[in-house]
């Protein structure tokens, strides 16, 4: 399963180019117009009626016997899991029967489970299958006969247990469930759900529950067979996993469709779709010359929108099979994408579901970074099919298993489709902007956590973006051929089946005969390790010592931190920029240019010798693990000498990285103390301003034709407010802010004649038509990252041609980019344009979220209130998680308005948090997350935060998503 775009950058800053360039998860900004797009957004009255009647459910939890008679549980205060309790289920479910009679007030679901003894010994044990209060339990049964309720079986608010004297002796018998559920009243989007009229489901991680009583965790794996019955005319289209085995037509206008799948999977991977909706169809011929049909469903008005995701699908198919050896396993792939979805998107065998913003996309609708991550994302799910579900997590603290690796290997793909330096600095922006936060506040975590209250919590940054760096450490060490050794031998061990972190970890081990226990440290750790390095350089004996210490902070739960193992790639650069050949001392290995240290000690010095003369250190090359390095005595000179002549990428960008770190953080100690009468811009010149020397570094850069044009975007720009702020103890974060944004003018004033040539060398020649394409990106990438610099010099002259570029724009990338620049400029053209992107883009939900986005983002005085005129909206519907994470999660990146001084941000996003738990406890708890990092800010901010965590988690009903969040926030 994808994670929703804005979990991962909930925490980060508006401050990338790249996420306003490329429309990363995080766009948009202000006007007001006629009521548009009534297909997507739901009634007022309906919002409302929702949120209440979850409120209620949550103070009276009513669960309905046999017989439907109502039976009032009280509400259980939530219960913390630990994954040293994971026991066995004393019975398994070897095959599934469904039956959906789908109806438009209440749905029946018929559930026939082949049981089988697993773990009784002889003995009969009694059986706990969870449930969920909004399902109606009609009737129970074993063989034929009805149970008793309270003799065989009781029923509590989130399950039932059958008991041990109502289970038969012999080895197999059937189980037989009938419930009734409301589709069209699930605001939780979680089980059986509709959106846009149409019946769909999210099953991921504990959405079964809410459909039928089941065994929902997933080491039960079974065989499931469907069977789907509905108005023909309303539902037309009906799926579900694995193969179309039978169809038909039924008496009054209903018909049906049965279908197979003849792998076995968990509960989660179970997925149900009816409606009606258009159909694009295509083919893949496998490597062994099997016939695959590819179809993507999307609502009748969408369908032209589709072809990208759907060649995105095939180069997906080719690639696994080149990179890894493996082939798609059944004749048919299905995607739907879904408006209304908590997620980005869900793997479920062969019936893919997808939040719609990760599918539809043409060139005036979606920008560069749009198309960029549906490519990556419809990989993602594509590849889970091998890992996450031929091979599956025993149990959910396990998740890094399947997810870590898999954002591994949508990664690695889309390296290999577009700019492999780029995405790995893409890939390291988002991992400090916002696991790096994770790491360091109050829900630190291991990648694979000890303990939850709520899995829904731990779809996050660290399990996702950090378990794939753990993933990325195998292959440093073992290398391309060694890393593929062991993923040939981990299917080979545990195809079909339900395993562990510990068991990817041996076959890694095995398969090349290594001793990686030291690594398996990292799945049992929270924090952010910190690597100090020293080099001493001996001309006697032409020798270079490197000594390498590490240590990680304390993260709640965990005082006491062990060394693990840190594969630090480096390399050592002469003087003419070139990296010498390396001989270790101690080492067999043959010299070269390039090396992997292995640090797994708290401390350990690696001596190089035939060093002729003083080199300069080029350390965690690739970052080739997911730490923070301190390099002593590391001057602005050799940084600058790296930016110039280093031959690792994406060290020579972050070598760019660390100098603007350096100067924020100087420029921000002069501001804070400042004289009364200066300004904050003031304190940073007179402290000496930004130095010519970087000027220069980031000419050189802008000017480099030997480098890709997006790299260059990323390598003259300076690093996101998130990371700053956690340099700086106790930072205020509008004073980051400012002192960025003057860096930034600065920049943008003495690079002015290059930042326009630079914009004019990279213009689209009139009537070119749009390609999406490494090339092309490259050149709107650097294009647009001068048009923002440019904007920040509050120009009249700048900003006329800028509101020029937007109106006459032929692609999203460049009008949203425009868009974006013009309210960092400011000026008369800046409402302007916003008022006419929305009136020219009212009728497409997808482009209104980023206008809400980049509405939200705004750093304009005042603009709270704005905010507030947008929640009543016509277009925004509150209920849609893509609009709640466009308009709060966008809210919270905006500096001067989410970090107020007064506490109204704070408030008001507070305020919202609790409305939307009323109607959606995942996007309210993930909504959470700006607040957890509340003791990075200054005392008087903390406080004020602090306050707005104690009016939530005090508030009655409060869902167990958001508990578990504030009361950790709060600890």
């Amino acid at each position: 399963m994808y994670l929703p775009l804005e979990k991962r950058y909930l925490q980060s800053s508006r401050v990338s180019f790249h996420r306003v360039a490329c429309s990363r998860p995080k766009l948009n900004r202000a006007c007001f117009g006629q009521r548009v797009c009534e297909g997507y957004s739901l009634k007022k009255e309906f919002i409302l009626g929702a949120e209440k009647k979850v409120q209620g459910l949550r103070g009276r939890m009513t669960v309905a016997n046999a017989t439907s008679d109502a039976v009032v549980v009280e509400k259980k205060k939530p219960v913390e899991k630990f994954r040293k309790d994971y026991e066995p289920v004393p019975y398994t479910v070897e095959e599934v029967e469904l039956t959906f009679k789908l109806g438009e007030d209440v749905t029946t679901v018929e559930s026939s489970m082949a049981m089988k003894p697993l773990n009784v010994n002889g003995v009969a044990k009694s059986v706990y299958l969870n449930g969920r209060e909004d399902v109606v339990l009609k009737r129970v049964s074993i063989n034929g006969s009805e149970l008793e309720k309270g003799k065989q079986y009781e029923v509590a608010s989130d399950g039932m247990t059958i008991h041990a004297d109502a289970i038969p002796k012999e080895d197999g018998w059937t189980l037989e469930v009938v419930t009734e559920i409301k589709p069209q009243e699930n605001s939780l989007l979680e089980g059986l759900y509709k959106s846009s009229g149409n019946f769909c489901s999210q099953c991921e991680a504990e959405g079964f529950r809410g459909i039928t009583y089941f065994l929902d965790r997933p080491d039960v794996m079974a065989i499931y067979t469907t069977r789907i019955e509905a108005d023909k005319e309303k539902y037309p289209v009906l799926l579900s996993n694995g193969n179309l085995v039978k169809s038909g037509d039924m008496e009054g206008g209903r018909h049906f469709a049965v279908w197979k799948d003849p792998f076995k999977k968990p509960c989660y991977l179970f997925a149900l779709v009816a409606g009606n909706l258009a159909m694009k169809e295509d083919s893949y011929k496998t490597v062994s010359g099997k016939d695959v049909a590819l179809r993507i469903y999307v609502q009748q008005e969408n369908i032209g929108k589709v072809d990208f995701a759907m060649e995105s699908l095939k180069r997906a198919m080719k690639w696994d099979e080149d990179t890894f050896g493996l082939e798609y396993d059944l004749n048919i792939f299905n995607i739907v994408a879904v408006d209304d979805f908590n997620m980005g998107a869900m793997e479920n065998k062969s019936l893919n579901l997808f939040n719609s913003r990760l599918v539809l996309a043409t060139p005036d609708t979606a920008t560069d970074g749009d198309f960029a991550r549906i490519e990556g994302v419809v990989g993602h799910e594509y590849f889970h099919n091998w890992t996450g579900n031929r091979v599956t997590c025993r149990d959910w603290f396990q998740l890094t298993l399947k997810e870590g690796l898999t954002v591994y290997r949508d990664q690695e793909f889309s390296a290999d489709m577009n700019s492999r330096p780029v995405q790995r600095v893409t890939d390291v922006i988002r991992l400090r902007s916002a696991q790096f936060t994770e790491d360091g506040g109050p829900m630190a975590h291991p990648v694979r956590p000890d303990s939850y209250i709520k899995m829904d919590n731990f779809y996050t940054v660290t399990v996702y973006e950090k378990g794939a760096e753990v993933v990325r450490m195998y292959e440093t060490l073992l290398g391309k051929d060694g890393f593929r050794k062991g993923m040939d031998l981990y299917f080979q061990r545990h195809d079909g089946n339900a395993v562990t972190c510990d068991d990817f970890l041996a076959a890694m081990a095995d398969a090349n005969g290594e001793d990686l226990s030291d690594l398996a440290k990292w799945y049992g750790q929270a924090g952010t390790p910190v690597v100090k390095a020293k080099g001493t350089y001996d001309a006697a004996t032409k020798t270079y010592t490197l000594t390498l210490s590490q240590s990680t902070p304390a993260t709640p739960g965990q005082d006491n931190k062990v060394p693990v193992l840190i594969p630090v790639k480096m390399a050592l650069l002469g003087q003419d920029g070139k990296p010498i050949s390396l001989r270790l001392r101690g080492s067999n290995a043959s010299p070269s240019d390039e090396m992997v240290l292995r640090l797994a000690k708290a401390s350990e010095d690696f001596v190089f010798e035939g060093v002729e003369s003083e080199p300069v250190p080029s350390l965690l090359r690739g970052f080739s693990a997911p730490v923070k390095i301190d390099l002593e005595n590391q001057n602005d000179e050799n940084l600058e000498f790296i930016l110039a002549h280093d031959t690792d990428p994406f060290n020579r960008w972050e070598a760019g990285q660390i100098l603007g770190r350096k100067l924020v953080i100087k420029l921000y100690e002069a501001a804070m103390n400042r004289q009364d009468n200066e300004t904050v811009e003031e304190a940073a010149q007179n402290a000496g301003g930004v130095s010519s020397s970087l000027v220069e570094a980031f000419r050189s850069l802008l000017k480099a034709q030997d480098l890709d044009g997006q790299f260059r975007a990323y390598a003259i720009g300076l690093p996101a407010a998130s990371e700053l702020i956690g340099a700086i103890p106790e930072a205020d974060p509008v004073v980051v802010h400012k002192v960025r944004s003057y860096i930034v003018k600065e920049i943008a004033s003495r690079l002015r004649p290059d930042l326009e040539a630079a914009m004019k060398e990279n213009e689209d020649a009139p009537g070119t038509a749009y390609h999406f394409s490494a090339a092309e990106c490259a050149r709107r990438a650097l294009k647009n990252r001068a048009v923002m610099y440019l904007a920040s010099l509050k120009d009249d002259t700048i900003s006329e041609s800028i509101f020029k570029r937007f109106k006459e724009a032929t692609n999203m990338t460049d009008e949203i980019s425009a868009l974006a620049a013009l309210d960092i400029a400011g000026g008369k053209h800046r409402d302007e344009a916003f008022d006419l992107f929305f009136e020219k883009w009212k009728g497409e939900p997808l482009v209104l979220l980023k206008w809400f986005t980049l509405m939200a983002e705004s750093n304009q005085e005042g603009n709270l209130e704005v905010m507030k005129k947008l929640m009543d909206h016509p277009s925004f519907n509150i209920k849609n998680p893509n609009n709640n994470y466009s308009l709060f999660g966008g809210f919270s990146r905006s500096a001067i308005n989410f970090h107020a001084a007064d506490g109204s941000g704070y408030k008001f996003m507070a305020d919202a948090i609790i409305k939307l738990d009323g109607i959606n406890h995942q996007v309210a708890a993930r909504l959470v997350a700006p607040f957890t990092a509340y003791k990075r800010y200054d005392a008087a901010r903390q406080e004020l935060i602090k306050k707005e965590l104690e009016r939530i988690v005090k508030k009655e009903g409060l869902s167990a998503n958001v508990y578990e969040i504030v009361s950790k926030s709060l600890a």
